[in-house]
């Protein structure tokens, strides 16, 4: 392998612009094309972030430059011909969350993967964000001793009135499946990374705005192989405290044997230990930058790492099925008020 890792993109909305800018700071990959159904698109994306080579669809750019990688960063509809496009071609992908439309074209998608020999890997960046690395980290090291129970409050306070969204991602105000489908699923993957495997689910999910198809407030529990319980409490129109809500996008509770974790709403992290009325401040590295503590750079960078041989590769799309899984579990407890095992 050449000493950078060439990348080419597809996709010029709103949330591509996080992933070019992070490519553009990676000392070990060259962002060589993008493309966009849109050649106005795409050509404003080359300009912004110095890409030299444009093209309109996705199997002529691989073609003419044969990267080492394709970032799909596109609507699920258009997820698996661009990895059948890539794995016809030998080349790793990125592929945007959600993850194709259904389980089952994401099952597809995965098994041309595995067919090809290419490495599929979902951009789910939640469980990059620093705060979370460390929250692994110190669970890791039995700082709450026997877990208990994880919860989180997604309060972003975004979805309220006729116009929710309609600033930033539009598309929302139509999606059948809403707050699990788009948002919840980040925390499904940040729970399965700090907490382990979920076995069965419950959840009660509803919407408030008129304005919008989908969900946008509910509560899922969660039962942990460990025997811990995770708890998502999920509104989009409320707000939590924080200079920028869109931070950490609410707070989380990490209960233990041992202490308390808390993560607030300026990524503050405390640790108190049971029994004691003590709160310690933990310090920890990270960077207000970009979206979420700067997770899409530190995501890209860790899949180039993992890509040239140098580290674990994470999110992978096989194991990414399972939060599909999860998710569909969600939505048929609460559609028909059971509790659902996996």
């Amino acid at each position: 392998m050449a000493d950078k890792l060439s990348v080419a993109a597809v996709g010029a909305g709103y949330f591509s612009r996080f992933q070019y800018e992070a490519w553009n700071r990676i000392e070990t990959a060259e962002l060589v094309a993008t493309a966009n159904r849109s050649l106005s698109g795409a050509q404003e994306i080359a300009e912004t972030f110095q890409i030299p080579n444009v093209f309109d669809n996705v199997p002529e750019m691989l073609e003419a430059t044969n990267p080492d990688l394709l970032d799909v960063i596109t609507p699920p509809i258009t997820h698996l011909d661009a990895i059948k496009a890539a794995a016809e071609r030998g080349i790793d992908v990125i592929c945007q969350k959600p993850f194709c439309t259904t389980l089952e074209e994401a099952t597809e998608a995965t098994a041309i993967a595995q067919r090809a020999g290419i490495r599929l890997i979902i951009h789910e960046n939640f469980r990059f964000q620093p705060w979370h690395r460390q929250i692994k980290t110190m669970l890791d090291n039995n700082a709450v001793g026997d877990l208990y129970q994880i919860s989180f409050r997604l309060r972003p306070g975004d979805g309220q009135g006729p116009k929710a969204y309609l600033d930033r991602q539009p598309y929302f105000q139509s999606m059948e499946r809403f707050l699990v489908h788009e948002t919840a699923i980040h925390l499904i993957d940040t729970f399965r990374y700090l907490a382990g495997e979920v076995t069965n689910v419950y959840a009660d999910l509803r919407r408030i705005n008129p304005v919008i198809a989908g969900e946008d407030a509910g509560i899922i529990l969660f039962q942990f192989a460990n025997g811990a319980r995770g708890v998502f409490d999920g509104n989009r129109l409320s707000d939590h405290k924080a200079e920028n809500r869109r931070l950490t996008m609410g707070e989380m509770i990490i209960e233990g044997s041992a202490g308390v974790i808390e993560l607030s709403g300026d990524a503050t992290i405390t640790m108190r230990s049971h029994g004691s009325n003590d709160v310690e401040v933990v310090e920890y590295d990270w960077r207000n930058h970009a979206f979420g503590g700067d997770c899409v750079y530190i995501l890209q960078k860790a899949a180039v790492a993992a890509l040239r041989g140098d580290g674990p590769l994470e999110n992978t799309g096989e194991d990414y099925l399972r939060n599909i899984d999860i998710e569909n579990a969600v939505y048929q407890s609460s559609s028909e008020g059971l509790r659902i095992s996996l």
